[in-house]
């Protein structure tokens, strides 16, 4: 038997550890990115509704007396 076996699956299972120790921290950091991008597009809804907003349409009876209005005063 090898007498050194041992400590390579040792020295494997460390580094499988820490690949795994790694990926997880990976996650976390793209759980966080993916809810700030939806904080940011949530934020960016609510802009663009905002900017979306008209005034009143005027009635066909105000903008008849627009018309018929003397400029000269």
């Amino acid at each position: 038997m090898n007498m050194y076996a041992n400590e390579d699956m040792m020295w494997q299972r460390l580094k499988d550890l820490q690949a795994e120790a790694e990926n997880r921290r990976l996650q976390r950091s793209a759980a966080g990115t993916r809810s700030l991008v939806g904080l940011l597009a949530q934020r960016a809804w609510v802009l663009a509704g905002l900017a979306t907003r008209r005034p009143p349409r005027r009635t066909w009876s105000e903008a008849a007396n627009v018309q018929t209005r003397s400029r000269v005063a």
